[in-house]
């Protein structure tokens, strides 16, 4: 499945720069020049962990909005927010203290008896959010699509990640209230991203993509003054790192924009 992804990845990049002969970029100007202005990403990655996210996490899900400013020289600044969705859970221990002897459980559900006396299964989820400072350059291939090429970026800032179990009809009392907090994990700290990428902004303004590859490299600790399920505080330092391929929608606000709405003539 893994080696699929890649290979789709790589044989969109080849599509992705062969398809550039065809198109002009921003509209048909004879002599095309470098924009400046806001650019608006709509983001999905798909991630594989490494380092101790391996040790609790399967493979993952981040979507969400970034806001860039480009300058003419192609200099990128701006925010981004990413939410972490993960369906893969592999803490064994995670609520073994309220657990029977014959309750089954997987990386997607555990099961218990409710206070009704009957054997549910209880969902568990990866839940979080990484928000930051983004900046970086689009190195353009040519000078006929000055806006176009090959792209870095750089990224830092807070991430925060949980278990989430999710107790739908709130019928297993040890996880009502406060008490989920001793099972949920949640671990926060700082991060750095780095991602390098294709970016093309086509003529017709409507085809405006990135997709690229992308590391995560998360420097956390455990934020849960006891766990009760192996009863102990959770303060241990983490490095949390996530690899991805990334792909985004871009929608560009130019400056010239802004002048026609703002200042007509």
């Amino acid at each position: 499945m893994r080696l699929q992804i890649f290979t789709l990845f790589f044989s969109m990049l080849v599509i992705c720069a062969s398809a550039q002969n065809k198109d002009k970029l921003f509209g048909t100007a004879a002599a095309p020049e470098s924009k400046s202005g806001f650019i608006i990403n709509a983001n999905g990655d798909f991630d594989i962990p490494a380092a101790d996210m391996a040790k609790r996490f399967g493979d993952s899900y981040r979507v969400g909005p970034q806001i860039l400013y480009k300058t003419k020289s192609n200099f990128l600044f701006g925010v981004k927010c990413d939410f972490i969705l993960g369906g893969v859970v592999k803490q064994d221990s995670l609520m073994i203290n309220i657990r029977d002897r014959y309750s089954g459980y997987n990386t997607h559900e555990y099961e218990f008896i409710n206070s009704s006396g009957q054997r549910i299964g209880v969902p568990v989820y990866e839940r979080g959010y990484a928000i930051g400072l983004t900046f970086g350059k689009i190195f353009a291939y040519s000078k006929q699509h000055p806006n176009d090429g090959l792209t870095v970026l750089g990224t830092v800032g807070f991430i925060q990640h949980k278990i989430d179990i999710f107790d739908k009809d709130k019928t297993v009392p040890q996880l009502s209230g406060s008490y989920l907090k001793g099972y949920d994990r949640l671990t926060n700290g700082v991060f750095v991203e780095a991602y390098v990428g294709y970016s093309h902004f086509a003529k017709n303004k409507l085809v405006n993509y990135t997709i690229g590859l992308d590391g995560l490299f998360g420097f956390t600790q455990g934020r849960r003054d006891y766990l009760y399920d192996v009863m102990r505080t959770d303060n241990a330092q983490r490095l949390d790192i996530l690899f991805g391929i990334r792909g985004g929608w871009f929608i560009p606000i130019f400056k010239l924009y802004y002048c026609q709405i703002f200042n007509p003539r």
